[in-house]
């Protein structure tokens, strides 16, 4: 006979659907939130590892809880199955409201056919607000805020203002974040008990980069990861909602010692999953101050990851620089000239980036390329000498996560001085000052590696390139560096060329 709970996972999916097709497309937009398809939901409830015998239960932005319903779902269909399930469900949406509360029916029916009792509370509220409120003690007698052994989300997506009402109030709470969904992580976990579990499904761009090292450090500061999962398909997670975020769905014990993590990977949800286990301190490095989350989903991954370890230097031991471009162009728009002129500087974008050079000026083109010559426009500038620069964000189409060229002045016009950098770039210097040619050439195809794009990615899930990012990787010495640019010469091979050029000069 085919358990009851079988029957609760159809009707929330046929609810999910019905309550999709009614939201109104900008309200979700502004809500940041997408509903979580079956099969991702119940992936994410198998994860949990010890459910016991009284689940008290959090899902934080729930939908109309396809969340909740997975766990009752694997609750039930483990022996022993526990005999209370207490779920704390947070909605804001009305149209979602209705969908959450038939479904909570339909597991408070499914729970008492296999002869366990199920505990729903919709909570129509903020669970910023009100998250936060519990957990600021100075508002709030300690040990009134609510305990939770378990928690699961699918959090929304949106970005918090610096001067917020929502930021000010997870500051207090001691949670610094710049975007929901690492605040509704962040209250979740201050909200378990000691050794509760985590699972979320969240945007992969967390793992790396200066905005969320706050978080990362809450994160790996309250919980051990025990699980991360990452869907090579970018999009496919939530395939019917246009989501394009690179997602990964990680779980975390509060309180629990560092061990092993499960590395796990598939095309997409429901399809073969291949996993490998290895130590936290491979996932994230001790000593890294950024505390970067590093995802080597292969033994291949590994062996680059291992080869990037062993490279002998950071970039302050090559006296080496990388800073962002210092034209923000929406700023300087009074100074920005279309074409070169009489009393401009050259204004580099990415759109000059060509066959690893600087390519100036671009006619006819959308961007600017030039800056005016002005006393209010020369802090914007930079020495017309030797620089590596690199995108700061790169389409999901390009080939390299990491592109990077010579800004050469002999390049450009004999008698241009100075020149700006656009903030969309991100270039190497040395004090302010330019790089020796050949170290520039042979720094520009190390960056340009199969080796750097292989490793960036087990970090950034994203297509922003950060100065963080940049800082954060092993080098070569100076003497490799110039090895590798004397190969190069005047003309940047081809990809297999400049990989045998790096891979020589590192053997």
């Amino acid at each position: 006979m085919p358990l009851p709970s079988l029957a609760l996972l159809a009707d929330v999916d046929t609810t999910r659907e019905r309550t999709n097709a009614a939201l109104d497309e900008a309200t979700r937009a502004s809500l940041g939130q997408f509903m979580t398809p079956g099969v991702v939901a119940s992936f994410m409830a198998s994860m949990f590892r010890d459910l016991g015998p009284e689940v008290r239960l959090l899902d934080a932005g729930a939908g109309v809880g396809s969340l909740t319903a997975a766990v009752v779902h694997e609750a039930l269909a483990r022996s022993p199955r526990p005999k209370v399930i207490e779920a704390t469900a947070y909605e804001v949406d009305h149209v979602m409201l209705s969908g959450l509360r038939d479904v909570f029916g339909s597991c408070e029916v499914a729970a008492r056919s296999a002869r366990a009792r199920f505990v729903g509370r919709v909570v129509e509220r903020d669970f910023i607000e009100d998250g936060a409120s519990f957990l600021n003690v100075g508002l709030f007698r300690e040990g009134t805020a609510p305990r939770f052994n378990a928690a699961i989300l699918n959090p929304p997506y949106r970005k918090i203002s610096s001067q917020s009402r929502e930021r000010l109030q997870l500051r207090a709470a001691g949670i610094e974040t710049s975007n929901l969904y690492a605040a509704f992580v962040g209250l979740a976990l201050k909200l378990l008990e000691p050794g509760g579990e985590l699972v979320a499904i969240t945007p992969r761009s967390f793992c790396n980069g200066p905005y969320f090292r706050p978080f990362r450090r809450l994160l790996l500061d309250e919980a051990a990861l025990l699980r991360v999962h990452v869907f090579e398909s970018r999009n496919r997670a939530f395939r019917h909602d246009d989501v394009l975020q690179e997602n990964i769905i990680f779980h975390a014990r509060k309180g629990a010692p560092r061990g092993n993590v499960v590395l796990s990977t598939s095309s997409a949800p429901g399809e073969p999953i291949t996993e490998r286990l290895v130590a936290h301190s491979v996932v994230v490095d001790p000593k890294d101050p950024n505390a970067f989350i590093h995802l080597a989903t292969s033994n291949e991954d590994t062996e680059v990851a291992e080869r990037m370890a062993s490279l002998p230097c950071g970039l302050n031991e090559l006296g080496i620089t990388v800073s962002t471009g210092r034209v923000v162009d929406f700023r300087a728009r009074d100074f920005l000239r279309h074409d070169p002129a009489p009393n401009t500087v050259p204004l580099i974008y990415s759109t000059h980036f060509s066959g690893g050079y600087v390519a100036w000026p671009k006619l006819g083109g959308r961007k600017p390329n030039a800056l005016a010559d002005e006393d209010a426009t020369q802090a914007l500038m930079v020495p017309n000498e030797t620089y590596v620069l690199t995108k700061r964000f790169t389409s999901k189409e390009e080939r390299r996560r990491v592109v990077a060229v010579v800004c050469d002045p002999t390049r450009l016009p004999a008698d241009v001085a100075q020149l700006g950098i656009e903030n969309h770039v991100n270039y190497f210097h040395a004090n302010g000052g330019g790089l020796p040619k050949g170290l520039a050439r042979g720094l520009a195809a190390y960056l340009n590696s199969s080796l750097v794009d292989r490793y960036f990615r087990q970090f950034n899930g994203h297509t922003q390139v950060n100065a963080t990012d940049l800082r954060s990787l092993r080098y070569p010495t100076l003497d490799a560096l110039k090895a590798m640019g004397k190969r190069i010469g005047k003309a940047f091979p081809d990809q297999v060329g400049i990989d045998a050029i790096v891979d020589g000069a590192l053997a």
